[in-house]
């Protein structure tokens, strides 16, 4: 039988009502509950599958040892799929012992687009499991395949009913637009703070509003003020302002027009919580270790993953990629002829990537989490606690914080090219798989073969700049190891000044990982100098950092920085960071980070749903921290000026992110009523298959994207507002991903809201 691969992508149950189309629904599958033994050689399957027919069941025997899913399939042809059209597959399915299966309704030739697909672990009892879905391209040949490959030992799959039902449409699909009328901060707003809501109308007739309580008491009333079409949410609406309400409470409603918001508090304890849940999100994506029950909750709890137990093969010893791949990636024969033990990390993102440069920032921001407590915040501030969350390192005497960015540091060291070796000192830019892993799946359970990819000049000036800023927070706690961080800041800056323009190419993605290229460093090398200043004081890398462009250039953005853009970040650890920078420096980089924070007050003005971010080109890939970075700034900005009118405005621009925007969502899991839950990941996985553990509370979705590069999103999104490119959904990781260098600075402003008086 010829070998059928599916594409490969993330695809979901969908658990939406039916509505009914004009046209009744259609079975497009022969005998859905087999009963009649003659339709059911219209199925085939791959040799290593042995099928055998019981009246009620379609079953096989699958050999075990196989690698891919694709590697044992069963499957029937001459599926009608037609564009625009909406379907639904349901299926009763069984599997003894355990087995993995997925099932992909998709065309039958090259490039295989899956249209639907539902995704189960199975067992030997029987499960329902049903998606819709709306087909994005006509195909006359299509077909319905289960993939039942993957599984160490043979197994046996049972399909019990199956049926392919066109003409159906999921209350989704039926819905245009935002179905909330009031959009809320669902979590908290503060105490002392702006509380501001949208409802969404049109006109300029101002409208009355009710503030209840709880219990259902009017606690404050008030007009509307129109703000009339907004550009970024396409919406028309009022902004609602309750600022002089100030009774801390749970429970709280807005009333307009005989809509009622959703439920929020008026506390500051929730950005307590929220600091938590956020740095808590670490320890689940660790690499290299076992993650305990008593640590993470049993839900999280899994073996060590890429620590070489079977059937993973491991970070223990990491060989380089082979002369072929180095030549269609870096465009020559590059190798390398020794192996690295790069075990430990964290997972980056959706996938099992470890990315040097995303581990740099997410690094660099979760200590300076704690060294904005230090300096600024109160002497009580539990970001600086031993036991402000649940990690195997509490009660070492060390702050949590700290203990979790020295997982990453230690990483990021183990990813430098040995002494003796070509390029030695450098850092590798990335290790993953030499395929994308084909998920769901826990990350101990990964067969790729794992590869170092070639040293870069970008990462290893990430790796500089982190080490250089954990040597300087570690000197208390641990003197000897933060002179081997100070040690290795320096090394590695060193052999980047050696290899200046060593850069990650642009790559069509097909390699295992993302490529995460740069070939402009000069924000890196400044980045580099300004913490090796702060932590040693040497005039040399003062006047090295004086000597970038980026010293007195424009660093800020209205996109925020980010692991690629980085000098922004390096003038605001400049401003913030006590040292002997002299006074006339230190002055004009304080009025840069000022003038930012004005810049951003500016954009918030003209922002109807009041958050600081706005781009003229539309939103960018993980929008969400790149307004929670402009946060940081104007937070900055307050910690240096006193000025509190912007942490005020850091407190309004954080409404967006819980549920004051176009989609009424809270793009924090677990936070606000209506919360992104369904994010793309390999392992937090429930939404595909339930199986899987939920995505942490605490976790932040990269939100809206005005240029979606997933098909799903593509086909859905299509014409969107800015502030609605975004779907909750598995399929569209260019929207709705999770990585660590979008939760790093979520932490980093939820300790800041937490502590900030």
């Amino acid at each position: 039988m010829t070998h059928f691969k599916a594409m490969i992508g993330f695809n979901t149950l969908l658990t939406t009502v039916v509505i009914a189309s004009a046209a009744p629904a259609a079975e497009q599958l022969p005998d859905p509950t087999f009963g009649q033994p003659a339709l059911v050689g219209e199925w085939w399957a791959t040799p290593n599958i042995k099928l055998d027919y019981q009246a009620g069941a379609l079953c096989g025997s699958i050999e075990g040892g196989t690698a891919q899913p694709w590697d044992a399939i069963l499957g029937i042809n001459n599926i009608k799929l037609e564009k625009g059209e909406h379907y639904r597959l349901s299926l009763v399915v069984s599997g003894d012992p355990e087995g993995p299966m997925r099932a992909i309704a998709q065309k039958a030739a090259e490039p295989w687009t899956a249209e639907g697909e539902i995704t189960r672990r199975l067992s030997a009892e029987k499960v329902s499991a049903s998606t819709d879905f709306q087909v994005g391209e006509s195909h006359k040949a299509g077909q319905l395949l289960f993939q039942l490959g993957g599984a160490d030992r043979p197994w046996r799959f049972c399909l019990h009913a199956a049926s392919l039902l066109s003409g159906t449409r999921t209350a989704a699909a039926a819905a245009s637009g935002t179905n909330a009328t009031i959009m809320v901060n669902q979590t908290a707003y503060l105490p002392g703070g702006p509380k501001r809501a949208n409802l969404v109308r049109k006109g300029n007739a101002r409208v009355d509003w009710t503030l209840v309580s709880a219990s259902g008491a009017t606690v404050a009333t008030g007009r509307t003020r129109a703000n009339g079409r907004d550009s970024s949410s396409g919406l028309d609406v009022h902004t609602i302002d309750f600022s002089d309400f100030d009774e801390p409470g749970d429970g709280y409603r807005l009333k307009v027009d005989g809509e009622t918001s959703p439920p929020f508090s008026i506390s500051r304890e929730a950005y307590a919580s929220l600091r938590a849940d956020a740095l808590s999100y670490f320890y689940k994506v660790r690499s290299g270790i076992e993650i305990e029950a008593k640590f993470a909750g049993r839900d999280y709890a899994r073996p060590a993953g890429h620590l070489g137990k079977a059937p993973n093969r491991g970070d223990t010893s990491v060989g380089c990629v082979d002369s072929s791949t180095a030549l269609k990636v870096y465009g020559e024969a590059w190798g390398c002829g020794y192996k690295l033990n790069v075990a430990g990390g964290w997972y980056d993102a959706g996938d099992f990537g470890k990315y040097v440069v995303n581990g740099g920032i997410a690094t660099a921001q979760l200590l300076a989490t704690y060294e904005r407590a230090l300096n600024y915040g109160p002497k009580d501030s539990r970001a600086l606690a031993d036991g402000l969350v649940s990690i195997p390192e509490t009660g070492n005497g060390v702050s949590d914080i700290l203990d979790e960015a020295r997982w990453e540091l230690d990483f990021l060291i183990s990813m430098m090219v040995p002494e003796g070796q070509p390029h030695a000192g450098m850092a590798h830019h990335k290790v993953h798989g030499n395929r994308w892993t084909v998920g769901p799946i826990l990350p101990h359970r990964d067969r790729e073969a794992r590869v170092l990819h070639r040293p870069s000049t970008a990462a290893t000036l990430n790796l500089a700049a982190a080490a250089a800023q954990g040597a300087r927070l570690f000197v208390r706690a641990d003197k000897e190891y933060a002179n081997r961080l100070l040690a290795a800041a320096i090394r590695a800056y060193q052999a980047a000044e050696a290899n200046p323009k060593l850069y990650a190419p642009s790559t069509d993605g097909s390699f295992g990982g993302g490529d995460y290229e740069d070939d402009d460093v000069s924000d890196e090398f400044y980045w580099a100098t300004v913490e090796l200043y702060l932590s040693t004081g040497d005039e040399v890398w003062l006047e090295r950092a004086k000597a970038s462009l980026h010293w007195s250039g424009p660093v800020f953005d209205p996109g925020g920085f980010s692991w690629r853009s980085v000098a922004g970040l390096a003038r605001i650890e400049l401003a913030s960071v006590p040292s002997n920078l002299p006074a006339p420096d230190l002055k004009a980089v304080r009025a840069s980070v000022i003038d930012a924070a004005e810049a951003y007050l500016q954009v918030q003005k003209k922002e109807a749903f009041g958050l600081m971010y706005g781009p003229e080109s539309g939103f960018g890939w993980g929008s969400n921290q790149s307004l929670i970075q402009n946060m940081i700034v104007v937070a900055t900005a307050y910690d240096i000026s006193g000025d509190r009118r912007y942490l005020q405005a850091v407190q309004e621009s954080m409404d967006y992110v819980l549920g004051r925007n176009a989609l009424g969502i809270s793009y924090v899991t677990g936070y606000g009523t209506t919360y992104a839950q369904r994010q793309h990941s390999n392992m937090f996985a429930h939404a595909i298959d339930p199986s899987y553990p939920k995505l942490p509370k605490g976790a932040l979705a990269g939100g809206p994207n005005s240029k979606p590069a997933d098909d799903y999103a593509q086909k859905v999104l299509k014409g969107c507002a800015p502030q609605a490119c975004y779907v909750d959904d598995p399929r569209s990781f260019s929207t709705n991903e999770i990585a660590i260098n979008w939760n790093a600075p979520l932490t980093w402003i939820a300790s800041f809201l937490a502590d900030a008086k």
